[in-house]
């Protein structure tokens, strides 16, 4: 079993709201990660999507391209055409040597809408779940077969953001269809990330480690904010600054065996939350909790 420590850079640039850390040059930001002690990164905005320039990019300062978010249309379109609209994605993650695919359904989600408040997330039916399930499954299918991890991203603001939304997730999709577990996500959303480490633990191919202030999340969600106002107001934060577990979350991932990338990712204001002071705030909280528990 071994663990790898990433992180995301969406604390320094934020894809969503280009505004938060927009003049950050790409080169500051993975020379801050370098130096961090990180071994890998997620996909950006600042990226190039080119693997002849990206590749020798990272390589110069000896960070793996671990992965990155991919925003999918399974309830609008069906896996062929899915798998067809992926090409370009999977063809960069293959060339960078990435291990993991992370999928999030997109096609009516609301997390980019800063008119929708948090409460308005776009719920399922029983046979819709069916019918995406399918879906799912077969380009997870596809994912697998092509040598990756498929890692799907619950989230606030999508059809799987709740424990009802996962469990429904879990029944109506192949064990092919991995999760991205992404602790903040998790917790805000009303999922047990220890619940779904321990009764579904072969689901769990990738790990995503933000923290919660839950205060601020209250407030937001009480003053009807959307997901970018919670955002801002600083509802996220990284592991050791907030309200989670990481000593049980560790201890849960060393019981099962967890072998893969664990990745710290914060949305913040970079104005406010200097992006390097807080990655190194989240890598030693994790390393400590890792430590403890036996992780390696």
């Amino acid at each position: 079993m071994s663990i790898r420590f990433g992180v995301s850079p969406i604390a320094w640039a934020n894809d969503d709201m280009p505004e938060l850390g927009g003049d950050t040059p790409l080169e500051s930001i993975l020379k801050d990660i370098q130096e961090l002690g990180f071994e890998g990164v997620e996909l950006g905005g600042k990226f190039p999507r080119e693997a002849a320039t990206l590749k020798p990019l990272l390589a110069n300062y000896g960070i793996d391209l671990i992965g990155g978010w991919y925003s999918g249309s399974l309830l609008a379109q069906d896996a062929e055409a899915e798998i067809a609209a992926l090409q370009p994605h999977l063809a960069l993650l293959k060339a960078l040597d990435s291990s993991v695919f992370v999928f999030a359904e997109t096609s009516n989600a609301v997390h980019g809408d800063r008119s929708v408040p948090l409460s308005g997330t776009p719920r399922l039916s029983g046979n819709d779940w069916v019918l995406f399930g399918s879906r799912m499954t077969a380009v997870a299918d596809y994912i697998q077969a092509q040598g990756l991890k498929f890692a799907y991203h619950h989230h606030l603001g999508t059809v799987v953001e709740n424990a009802a939304d996962l469990q429904a997730f879990i029944d109506n999709t192949g064990p092919s269809v991995g999760l991205t577990l992404d602790t903040g996500h998790a917790a805000l959303g009303g999922v047990d990330s220890l619940d779904v480490i321990r009764n579904h633990p072969a689901r769990v191919a990738h790990v995503h480690c933000k923290d919660v202030r839950w205060e601020t999340f209250a407030r937001a969600k009480q003053g009807k904010s959307s997901f970018l106002d919670g955002v801002l107001s600083g509802m996220f934060t990284v592991p050791g600054d907030g309200g989670l577990d990481y000593a049980g979350i560790m201890s849960a991932l060393k019981a099962i065996d967890y072998s893969g990338w664990i990745v710290i990712e914060a949305e913040q204001d970079p104005k406010l939350a200097d992006p390097r002071t807080y990655a190194a705030l989240g890598l030693k909280t994790l390393k400590d909790e890792a430590a403890k528990a036996g992780l390696h």
